[in-house]
């Protein structure tokens, strides 16, 4: 899959809906005027349940191609069934992004990548609402095999289960990364304003996201936030936005420098060290395991592992370490374990 943009982190910002002309032209004018390059809208809005607010819908592919014309930007907008699509593509839209609830539906995405047939337009994909990453890649996919070359992807966070957080969406970085390591070329950029859910954490996440090297953001901005008829908490004002872009500091040198390049050195030798630590570990789960089998000893024994457990995490915490790292740390060990033994 290949990437969507060219050097540099891209700001894609705008309203999370589109709700009135005057509302649209406002906020495009305002974000113009700060340079910004794409502006985005929905038209269509996914509602839980019934009677909300599920947006304008076609009128509003006017009010985009207004922004267009009077302020040079490139315009975006969502797009979930065949029928949008062909109502985007006849409005001239510029750039298409499949939301969350859309990804996770292989069908759905199907149907739009067939009617994007032919049509080689940008298409940016959020994650699936749950912590997928195959089904990630399997919708780019299948817009890729519909002849899609400038594909993206969008990190939105995931809908937490059982988790406590003060996101909206729960992170999960490590999905995004494990997608940019297998595709190092693709766009990969970050939704702050949907994985926080508050407007006053979209700048942190804004600037995690582009320290860990995301190609850019997709903000929700609008000029009347407080009023706003979907997702009002989260969205900023042009000059919120302003403030927080002028206060991020993207990081675009690849050439790491001799001193970070001896640390990093030192960091593989770490490794070196705890895999094969790891590997001496596992021989002596073998051994119990041995032993076990011969006296008929169940091979889980969960007491023992809480013992070892609260153990480590005592250990942990003289280190510095937090609770929930090293529990994620034991219970993979754990489970590898198991396996050696069973």
């Amino acid at each position: 899959m290949n990437g969507l943009y060219g050097e540099g982190p891209v700001v894609i910002a705008g309203p999370c809906s589109a709700e009135s002309e005057e509302q649209v032209l406002v906020t495009a004018h305002a974000l113009a005027d700060m340079g910004i390059k794409v502006f985005r809208a929905g038209l269509w809005k996914p509602r839980t349940h019934p009677g909300g607010f599920d947006g304008v819908g076609e009128q509003g592919l006017a009010w985009l191609q207004r922004v267009r014309r009077e302020t040079g930007m490139l315009v975006a907008t969502e797009v979930a069934t065949p029928e949008h699509v062909a109502a985007a593509l006849n409005a001239g839209i510029d750039i298409f992004w499949i939301g969350a609830r859309t990804t996770a539906n292989p069908f759905a995405v199907q149907q739009i990548a067939d009617t994007l047939q032919g049509h080689d337009v940008p298409v940016l994909v959020k994650n699936p609402m749950s912590p997928d990453l195959e089904l990630w890649i399997g919708a780019m996919q299948r817009l890729e095999a519909a002849g899609i070359t400038r594909l993206g992807a969008v990190h939105r966070g995931f809908t937490p289960n059982t988790e406590l957080s003060e996101y909206r969406n729960v992170p999960h970085w490590d999905i995004a990364i494990e997608l940019k390591r297998r595709y190092p070329t693709l766009c990969i950029m970050c939704d702050p304003s949907h994985m926080c859910g508050r407007r006053e954490l979209v700048g942190e996440l804004s600037r995690q996201a582009l320290t860990m090297g995301f190609d850019g953001l997709l903000v929700e901005v609008h000029c009347q936030p407080e009023v706003a008829l979907s997702d009002a908490a989260q969205q900023l004002t042009p000059d919120a936005l302003l403030q927080m872009l002028a206060n991020l500091h993207p990081r675009h040198c690849d050439d790491a420098g001799e001193e970070l390049e001896q640390l990093r050195q030192r960091i593989d030798e770490c490794d070196r060290e705890l895999v094969n630590l790891l590997a001496r570990r596992m021989a002596v789960v073998r051994e119990i395991g041995h032993y076990k089998q011969i006296r008929q000893v169940p091979v889980v024994q969960t007491s023992r592992f809480d013992k070892v457990l609260r153990h480590a995490i005592e250990l942990a915490r003289v280190e510095g370490m937090s609770e929930a790292f090293i529990t994620a740390v034991m219970h993979a060990i754990h489970d590898e374990a198991v396996r050696q033994q069973v």
